[in-house]
């Protein structure tokens, strides 16, 4: 996107309908995985997802702090349903690789993932996320590819 793009031009195309945002919690409410993690749906948009999740003492490892596997699941959920977000219905995807970067340890509170779509291929999609707090403290970053299954 060029830096003399109209931010409000790009809106309508972005938003979801109400059936597309409708099928994305029917489809997280077929993650078992998410739940067991306390993760919530926050919102999507077109090419972009925000899922939370509140950390308590089932999540923490030696120290108190969030085991990482706990975060590196929040940004792989955020970033699968930002792929998600880009699928006819019916379709699906996979991840082949996610690579994370723990920035500080996580103890207390509500962290939210966030994940855009960078670019979008026949059969290759490259997603970015980043775990901040309330504050838009910054916790972890990911990349992450996922292929369109056939």
């Amino acid at each position: 996107m060029s830096g003399a793009a109209n931010p409000s031009a790009d809106e309508p195309a972005r938003r979801l309908s109400a059936d597309e945002l409708g099928r994305l919690r029917e489809a997280f409410a077929q993650v078992p995985y998410a739940r067991l993690l306390g993760m919530e749906f926050v919102g999507a948009e077109r090419g972009a997802a925000t899922f939370a999740l509140e950390v308590r003492e089932e999540l923490t490892r030696m120290g108190g702090i969030v085991h990482g596997g706990a975060l590196a699941s929040l940004l792989d959920t955020a970033a699968a349903f930002a792929v998600h977000t880009l699928l006819e219905p019916g379709a699906r995807t996979v991840t082949v690789d996610l690579t994370v970067h723990f920035l500080r340890p996580v103890s207390a509170g509500r962290v939210e993932a966030r994940a855009r779509v960078l670019r979008e291929g026949r059969r290759i999609v490259i997603i970015s996320a980043e775990v901040t707090d309330q504050t838009g403290l910054l916790f972890a970053t990911a990349t992450t590819t996922y292929v369109r299954q056939s």
